[in-house]
């Protein structure tokens, strides 16, 4: 029991940016952590992680350590959720990610919704605004908005989405409306900084036919609500998600700028790994949000 206490220890070390984010996720002090991970290092007689001053890594052993305890961890849950099944009750722990702005709007309440049915499941939330690293194994379900970062994970599609540009009728009373998409590079844009990649190229019309543009601006922020906010006080014009902005839209807060060009699709997305066995309290939430989720993010009628 003492050894399978140590895998799950180890496999919280492997999948943290520094001993310090693995102290806090273990709930102990940082001696603790650096007193057991020397203990298991000596248990095993190898050197397992590079303590770095600002990130720790693995070594080649730590490595191969890693990734068999992610299996042998996966054959624990597959057999947890095996018994389970048989008594026809969800148990056990639940780690969801999700981005900032639609997990505090809408993936935590429908997570609060699933525990009061499913008191026994243990969900951990964590939104961030950083870029999903699934190599890590940090979540058992993602919620992204947009293509998935990585082919090798698995998907379901929850709600259809799309990214459309807007500004405030201030801001277009007093610089004047777009009416090409290459209008844009002579506006003030407000970018939305997260995910990878080029945060100032946005992109319009169909898989077929894709067309993009940069854009400049004085303002920028990885807070989707802040950028929001600038753009309701009439700062620039905005690319956000459709669900984000649509209230807006309806009350005439916001306008939709070129109307008439197509957005990619942004749809979005749960995710998780293709290889790990995938617990039935992690399939019955990604049902619960493909049931939910599309009501919520509905236009009134």
């Amino acid at each position: 029991m003492e050894r399978l206490d140590d895998l799950g220890f180890f496999h919280v070390v492997a999948v943290s940016e520094t001993l310090t984010a693995a102290a806090r996720e273990l709930d102990v002090s940082l001696p603790v952590v650096s007193k057991r991970l020397k203990a298991l290092e000596r248990r095993l007689d190898v050197r397992l992680v590079h303590r770095g001053a600002r990130r720790l890594t693995l070594t080649a052993e730590g490595e191969l350590y890693a990734s068999r305890v992610e299996a042998i961890l996966d054959q624990v849950r597959e057999l947890d959720d095996l018994v389970s099944h048989r008594s026809g009750d969800l148990r056990g722990p639940l780690v969801v990610q999700a981005t900032l702005g639609l997990g505090r709007a809408h993936v935590a309440p429908l997570v609060g919704e699933f525990t009061a049915r499913h008191p026994r499941v243990r969900v951990r939330l964590h939104t961030s605004a950083l870029p999903l690293r699934p190599q890590r194994r940090e979540f058992d379900v993602a919620v992204h908005v947009g293509p998935p970062p990585d082919s090798t994970l698995r998907m379901r599609r929850l709600a259809r989405n799309r990214r459309v540009p807007c500004a405030a009728p201030s801001y277009l009373e007093r610089q004047g409306v777009p009416e090409r998409i290459e209008d844009l590079a002579g506006h003030d844009c407000i970018v939305l900084r997260e995910n990878e990649g080029d945060f100032a190229v946005w992109r319009f019309g169909g898989t077929a036919q894709p067309r993009q543009v940069r854009v400049r601006g004085s303002l920028s922020s990885n807070d989707g609500d802040i950028v929001t906010e600038w753009a309701l006080q009439g700062r620039g014009i905005v690319m956000r998600s459709e669900w984000q902005v649509r209230s807006y839209l309806d009350s005439g807060a916001l306008v939709r700028v070129l109307p008439g060009v197509p957005t990619p699709p942004a749809d979005i997305y749960a995710l998780l790994a293709d290889d790990v066995h995938v617990p039935r309290r992690t399939t019955e939430l990604i049902a619960h949000l493909a049931a939910q989720l599309p009501d919520r993010l509905a236009p009134p009628s």
